[in-house]
């Protein structure tokens, strides 16, 4: 049943009308998991579970979790229990008021990477320097670099050399498939540093076994095209090297959006570059820092009367 719901996941489309990321496969995949592997330590072997049996797998859950995890997997299971209602004709416990809800956690740390954390992450890629030339460090230097322009990390992984338009200062990201054949997207303006940076990684790309791949990242040892997992051990593995604790790359995104917005960018322009189409997009990327952009842009104002 589980790998019948992958495949339903990848031949349909989300809420949105746009099909569903891999990444976002794996993860809805993994929940199902989760709770099958808990199902056979209960000897249950009948996916089709009550509200009941479903509130025990949570409080399971959650007395080995955090709250945030639970409520993670409580939000990644709803779109399996929903497909088991549209193919199975099971009621759907979602539904059900008796489910016991686990909100997110308050109070999270913030998302936003400092520019202490982003200058060491650079330095330990060697900050950029001409005669750095080793290709694990050049390349991993200009994927820091272009993570600070906002870009997802499926966006980033997606990239074709063809994409890049570094003579203009720009790159072209096309998050979709679809789309790609369609030529659309959007356009990002890159920032001088970073035109450098994937200048010399394309440099370095050229001595690559796989050098004639279309995709733009390449992995070590002479790999093919760098997977997200890779893309996470190499982030996570470089901010250590800094002597930082552990980082997603999304939160580049975060600290992305809230440089723009501290440098005066109009919102609407930081939707356009970030793609995002709501408003309420901008305020929940640069929520954790809106006060300290608030206090500093009403002190630039001085005396006003």
């Amino acid at each position: 049943m589980a790998d019948e719901y992958v495949i339903h996941l990848r031949a349909t489309n989300n809420k949105h009308g746009r099909p569903y990321q891999e990444k976002t496969v794996r993860t809805y995949a993994e929940a199902v998991r989760t709770l099958g592997q808990w199902m056979s330590r209960q000897r249950l072997n009948d996916f089709r579970l009550d509200t009941d049996t479903l509130n025990k797998f949570f409080r399971d859950y959650y007395a080995t979790h955090d709250r945030g995890g639970t409520n993670s997997v409580q939000r990644n299971l709803r779109t399996f229990f929903l497909w088991l209602e549209e193919e199975y004709d099971h009621p759907n416990p979602y539904r059900d008021r008796k489910l016991q809800r686990y909100s997110a956690p308050t109070g999270a740390r913030p998302k936003t990477l400092t520019p202490e954390f982003v200058r060491n992450l650079l330095k330990a890629t060697g900050n950029g320097h001409p005669r750095v030339r080793e290709f694990e460090k050049v390349r991993d230097h200009a994927i820091i670099r272009a993570l600070t322009e906002g870009l997802r990390a499926e966006e980033l992984l997606s990239l074709r050399v063809s994409d890049l338009h570094l003579s203009q200062g720009l790159l072209q990201v096309v998050p979709l498939k679809d789309a790609r054949a369609a030529g659309e997207g959007r356009i990002i303006p890159l920032q001088p540093k970073t035109v450098i940076a994937l200048t010399r990684y394309l440099r370095a790309r050229e001595g690559h076994k796989l050098s004639d791949s279309d995709w733009l990242w390449l992995g070590t040892r002479n790999r093919g095209h760098m997977k997200y997992s890779g893309l996470y051990r190499m982030v996570n593995r470089r901010a250590q090297e800094a002597g930082h604790a552990s980082v997603s790359p999304h939160q580049f995104r975060h600290t992305f959006a809230n440089d723009l917005l501290s440098a005066g960018v109009a919102e609407g322009d930081v939707m356009t570059v970030a793609g995002w189409k709501s408003r309420s997009m901008v305020d929940r990327y640069a929520a954790d820092m809106a006060t300290s952009r608030a206090v500093k842009a009403v002190k630039r104002m001085g005396d006003r009367y």
